[in-house]
């Protein structure tokens, strides 16, 4: 019925709001390092005394899908369960711990050795993610997030996603980039893809000779990330601010380009209107202030990972890749894994 951002940050109420969330402003006592997440609730529900049920969903958890949330829903509006909350199974074969100094053996604690079954065959036990908690009023007034007719929702294996600590980030991007939610409307198929010259498909350098000449190095993975693209049918379009024409015209790549570009937008939107394209089949490349416009209106966007501050909130990926370092390859092959799913 209402979603709701908890929060003492200036920063990530504005962001929130931008999404369409209202904001309850944490106060100092539930702001500290070590302040629960129950805490952050009760002090909402002080202050929101029309709300009979809440959700609490974990933001280290963002693998999480809307039709996971309705159903928990119906099962606390129509089925009468007070608190819901979200589990995964797993196959893993515990034993007892044995601390260091202690004169005893470990001892299996889910299963027999001497009819120890393939784990595939085993049903496995059911753990809490973290995902979401669901619990009514009276509940979490007394200090509970879970209690009186308890359920469970199991969640399907790849949406469960939960960082704890720094190596969990690398496989919650990935699980993100192929099993995440996107959106209500679905992803169309990208049909031109528009790229910064300077900064993206190069590193953003100039080298002067002597003789007062202008050269730039690229990466040839960015070369062959532009060749896949036009084999997938995206046409690949280059942008600049300054005249580089004789650069492009030196590496060959065959991509209709726009140089001495005062307003990338505009470039951008005549393009898009000139191939009758809507801005869902629109991928665009850039890093610097000026493409900031640009990178909000396409439905793919994305930035090296040098690229500046105001460029990489625009974007919807920061590649892992440096600007002429093969960051048009890495982006390349993150919008045909996103096509993967359109298909």
């Amino acid at each position: 019925n209402s979603i709701w951002v908890s929060t003492d940050h200036d920063e990530i109420e504005k962001v929130a709001k931008q999404f369409g969330a209202q904001v309850h402003r944490r106060s100092p006592e539930v702001s500290q390092d070590s302040s629960t997440s129950l805490e952050a609730i009760r002090e909402f529900l002080n202050h929101h005394h029309e709300v009979d049920i809440v959700g609490n969903i974990q933001a280290t958890s963002p693998c999480l899908h809307p039709s996971d949330l309705i159903k928990v829903a119906d099962l606390i509006q129509k089925e009468g369960f007070d608190s819901v909350f979200s589990v995964v199974r797993r196959h893993q074969f515990r034993w007892s711990e044995v601390k260091k100094g202690e004169n005893k053996m470990t001892e299996p604690q889910n299963l027999n050795p001497a009819k120890r079954y393939r784990r595939q065959d085993w049903p496995g036990e059911l753990y809490e993610n973290g995902s979401f908690y669901f619990a009514k009023r009276h509940l979490i007034e007394k200090g509970y997030l879970q209690g009186g007719k308890m359920a469970y929702y199991e969640m399907r294996a790849e949406h469960s996603v939960d960082i704890d600590i720094d190596i969990d980030w690398p496989i919650a991007e990935q699980r993100v980039l192929s099993f995440g939610y996107f959106g209500k409307e679905p992803l169309k198929e990208v049909k031109l893809l528009v790229c910064s010259v300077d900064g993206c498909l190069t590193n953003g350098r100039i080298y002067v000779t002597e003789d007062q000449k202008e050269m730039v190095s690229y990466d040839y993975r960015d070369i062959v990330g532009i060749d896949l693209l036009k084999k997938r049918g995206i046409q690949v379009r280059l942008i600049s601010e300054r005249d580089c024409s004789k650069t492009l015209s030196a590496v060959q790549l065959g991509c209709i380009a726009k140089v001495s570009a005062t307003n990338k937008l505009q470039v951008l939107e005549d393009w898009q209107k000139d191939m009758d394209l809507s801005w869902k089949e629109v991928a665009y490349l850039g890093n610097e202030e000026s493409d900031v416009e640009c990178l909000k209106k396409a439905a793919m966007s994305g930035v090296p990972a040098d690229a500046c501050a105001v460029a990489q909130k625009a974007a919807g990926y920061i590649c892992k890749s440096n600007g002429g370092c093969g960051a048009v390859r890495e982006f390349a092959e993150h919008i045909f894994l996103l096509l993967e799913k359109v298909n």
